[in-house]
């Protein structure tokens, strides 16, 4: 079937595709004045993702998107509308519980029937991406939606209040007990520590080895010291004593031999010159040779008494590292006997110690858990509770009579195509081809219809016969 078969079949059946589409519609209608009007009402809490004010973290999960999944379930959950049921005493209603007579001939509980009838009427949805959730309550009464979604959102807080203080209340049980046993721990500990510390004579956390191991440390040091100094007076002896004297920094930086040496520089160079003015045999220059002589006399003379002091440095150096090394030693000794001491009373020390590490975290967690359980403030909060709507939320008549339309032309149209069906008529010059099996020759044109020439009849033919036709030859 083609398009142009299918808009002659709705152009010649088009009062039925009218006349179904025009009774949907008013059926619709009809039926949307009958229906009785359900008012929502919305109310929104938010999850609250600050701190714990007791544990000074982040609740845990927070950060999971399956966390807004869950408490969604929460919401939803039987506990949270079994609390509604209690909360507004719907039990206690005659009307409430004549209707679940009729409803379910006396069998079950009241509450179970009333669990079931609000799960179907509240709608639970997640904002996306933030932690607000929306509740929504479906009533034919305003008042009573709006009274039942924050009666729902009052629910979930204190369902989630419960959810979080009642393993606190536990925890807070258990640490007791621990605590309790970490605290007679530590007293043993403490019992046996004071015994061996009474009998003994010693006290194993007094300063005593910490003094004299920083003594014995400085001792080292100065050890290593005084080697380096006995090192070097010892290579200034050896180069005292030597040919290289006259270069020790004491002989270099001494005034005295400074100047005997400028002296005896000045002098060198008059011999000089007076050897070269008056010959080697003239008083003068056998004057000058004899003042350099002595002046070199009193330079190797003041450079010996210079380098003797280096003997005497180095001596009183072996000394010093000596007597170091002594004390050094014995101050190990001394040391090594207050170690075997405290060894002894090391083991009970770290018995007290890991019992005192042990009380102090129970007792911590003894004391988080103890406020974690009497806390009134949950992490959910009313971010804004359910008005009483003004204009019911259905029947929608406007959408109810788009849809009526739509459903209608859908069935109109299905119904022209099946009496089409059934009444098969023609329509068209497609419809003669196959009814017939034979092509078409030609076609004439309705009473009054001006004749277009045999240009247009040759199109027609084209069209009909479906091959080509030459001009001037036309159709019979």
């Amino acid at each position: 079937m083609t398009l142009t078969n299918f808009i002659a079949i709705v152009r010649a059946r088009l009062w039925i595709l009218l006349l179904v589409t025009g009774v949907t519609v008013v059926t619709a209608v009809v039926i949307s004045f009958l229906l009785p009007k359900k008012y929502v009402a919305v109310a929104s809490v938010v999850l609250d993702a600050k701190p714990d004010p007791v544990s000074a973290l982040i609740y845990p999960g927070m950060a999971s998107p399956a966390f807004i999944a869950t408490q969604v379930d929460v919401l939803g959950s039987d506990r949270v509308a079994l609390r509604v049921v209690r909360d507004l005493k719907l039990t206690e209603s005659p009307e409430i519980r004549q209707q679940w007579q009729d409803a379910t001939d006396g069998q079950g509980t009241v509450e179970q029937w009333l669990i079931e009838t609000l799960k179907k009427s509240v709608d639970i949805q997640p904002s996306k991406e933030s932690n607000v959730i929306s509740v929504a309550y479906k009533a034919p009464d305003p008042r009573f939606a709006a009274a039942l979604a924050n009666a729902y959102v009052q629910a979930y807080i204190a369902t989630s209040l419960e959810l979080q203080v009642g393993p606190a209340k536990q925890y807070n049980t258990f640490f007791d007990d621990r605590a309790k046993a970490a605290r007679a721990a530590l007293e043993a500990a403490q019992t046996k520590l004071s015994n061996f510390q009474r009998q003994n004579g010693i006290l194993v956390d007094d300063e005593r080895l910490d003094v004299e191991t920083a003594r014995m440390n400085e001792l080292s040091s100065q050890l290593v010291a005084l080697q380096g100094l006995s090192a070097e007076s010892s290579s200034r002896q050896a180069q005292a004593g030597g040919a290289s004297a006259d270069r020790l920094q004491e002989v270099l930086m001494n005034p005295v031999i400074g100047q005997l040496k400028a002296d005896l520089a000045r002098s060198e160079a008059r011999l000089q010159e007076l050897s070269t003015r008056y010959g080697d045999s003239h008083p003068q220059v056998v004057e000058a040779r004899a003042n350099i002589a002595e002046l070199r006399a009193r330079v190797d003379a003041e450079t010996r008494r210079v380098t003797g002091g280096t003997v005497v440095t180095n001596t009183i150096n072996r000394q010093r590292v000596a007597d170091t090394r002594a004390a050094l030693e014995a101050q190990r000794i001394k040391v090594l006997r207050m170690k075997a001491m405290r060894n002894e009373g090391s083991v009970l020390q770290r018995d007290v110690d890991s019992a005192q590490r042990a009380f102090e975290g129970v007792s911590a967690r003894l004391t988080q858990s103890g406020l974690e359980s009497q806390t009134t403030q949950s992490n959910v909060n009313v971010l804004s509770p359910a008005m009483a709507p003004i204009k019911p939320s259905s029947p929608n008549i406007l959408l109810n009579t788009a849809l009526s339309i739509v459903v209608g032309l859908i069935f109109g149209t299905g119904l022209v195509l099946l009496l089409e069906l059934r009444d098969r008529r023609v329509r068209g010059i497609q419809d003669v081809i196959e009814a017939l099996k034979l092509p078409i020759l030609g076609v004439m044109p309705k009473p009054g219809t001006r004749r277009g020439g045999p240009q247009r009849l040759l199109g027609m033919e084209q069209r009909v016969l479906g091959h080509s036709v030459a001009p001037g030859k036309g159709a019979a």
